[in-house]
């Protein structure tokens, strides 16, 4: 890596500056059109901006998201995890977003065994009725925040409805995954990695309480089926079934609100295009695959390199060494996409990374789709004349991208 790089980097890769938070896509072009590689000097982090490193990384099994089933920490050259935040590392111990072979392959075979398909399809009839029944409380106001008034409840009831949460509890568990994802963040602070650990200690308790419930009382529905779930002698440990119960709650509810947010806001940048959808010409489903290229709601996912002579981009790397992978600069690449400013609802490419790839793919993406796809549905349907009054404004983060708030005349 040059020093112009490292200098280029500094300059259009600043996920603390608002205005970058705000628009971050032309410095992305003038990072992926100077450079498919290069060396964050502040993170010390190899940054990569095209779609096809990008979508390589993500199916290279000589990265991982995490490092133990191979080394210990001295070993890796890494510190000991803060005690101060054990809750949190407790509550992501078993997150199939943190695993990898062999404990990923042995837990997502379970989970996949309940969380299916078939098993997403059975719910559109309730998702569908649910998004018809918070959006008459809507048409009641008239003018509404989409993100507080509609997407945030939607989601969250959504995801507690499958998994066999109570009804109201879901404020709680809204409020503490809010705490939770924060930690994610490139910049958290003290303040908020307490906020997220206090959170996730509360979280773990609640579903632990929740679990010996189901055992006493099983339904049919999701936890109940992790409970109950086997594949020969194998089951899944309450630990496991902790971890998976929050980390469906906390991506899956983050990025449909956050999908339907940044997707929405695009429809109304873009009024031609949410025509084409209200006209029936464009099918709500193939909507929301741009929704998801065009303002990824996850604008960066980190590897580590877990082996020796890897050569990524061209660029040697070293075990040891972090790639962060700029999925907002990858999708909007124009050697993968054609036009990739352009916000064009009918372009129906399903091959984006917007629920990434490899073995971490999320394993949510078919009830995302699902519910994305059904809200913009019933919003065309009943409100295909609706219309900013307020200029949105975007959370102050940059890995986990989404609007604090969009509002809407209903009416137009």
């Amino acid at each position: 890596m040059t020093d112009d790089h490292a200098e280029l980097i500094e300059r259009h890769f600043r996920p603390d500056d608002p205005a970058f938070i705000d628009d971050p896509y032309p410095d992305f072009a003038a990072l992926r059109t100077a450079m498919s590689i290069g060396r964050d000097p502040r993170s010390g982090q190899w940054i990569l901006t095209r779609f096809d490193d990008v979508h390589e990384a993500l199916r290279d099994r000589r990265l991982g998201r995490n490092y133990t089933q191979l080394f210990d920490h001295a070993e890796f050259g890494r510190p000991e995890p803060d005690p101060r935040w054990a809750r949190f590392h407790e509550h992501e111990a078993w997150s199939l977003l943190a695993l990898e072979p062999p404990d990923h392959t042995r837990l997502r075979r379970l989970v996949s065994k309940v969380f299916t398909q078939r098993s997403v399809n059975a719910l559109r009839p309730a998702i569908e009725r649910r998004a018809d029944a918070l959006l008459d409380r809507c048409a009641e106001l008239g003018t509404i925040d989409l993100i507080s008034d509609y997407a945030q409840p939607y989601s969250v009831g959504v995801i507690c409805a499958m998994l066999g949460v109570p009804d109201h509890d879901t404020q709680r568990l809204l409020d503490w995954s809010h705490a939770i994802v924060k930690m994610y963040e490139l910049h958290a602070t003290d303040e908020q990695r307490v906020a997220a650990d206090d959170a996730a200690g509360e979280f773990i308790e609640y579903v632990g309480d929740l679990i010996e419930r189901k055992r006493s009382a099983p339904d049919d529905l999701l936890l109940s089926q992790l409970v109950a779930v086997e594949d020969g002698d194998d089951t899944l440990t309450v630990p496991e079934i902790t971890s998976t119960t929050m980390v469906l709650l906390e991506a899956g509810h983050e990025a449909t609100v956050n999908t339907l947010g940044n997707g929405m806001r695009a429809m109304m940048l873009h009024p031609d295009q949410w025509r084409r959808v209200t006209n029936g010409e464009v099918a709500p489903a193939d909507a929301v695959e741009e929704m998801l290229r065009w303002d990824s709601p996850t604008q960066l996912f980190d590897r580590y390199v877990l082996a020796d002579d890897v050569v990524i981009a061209g660029q040697p790397l070293e075990r040891g060494d972090e790639v962060a992978m700029l999925f907002g600069s990858a999708q909007r690449d124009p050697d993968r996409f054609d036009d990739p400013d352009r916000f064009d609802v009918g372009r129906g490419d399903t091959k984006h990374i917007g629920f990434g790839g490899g073995i971490h793919f999320c394993i949510g993406a078919p009830l995302a789709r699902a519910e994305v796809a059904a809200s913009v549905e019933a919003i065309a349907r009943r409100f295909p004349d609706i219309a900013v009054v307020e200029e949105p404004a975007y959370h102050p983060t940059f890995v986990i991208r989404g609007l604090e708030r969009l509002r809407l005349s209903l009416a137009g």
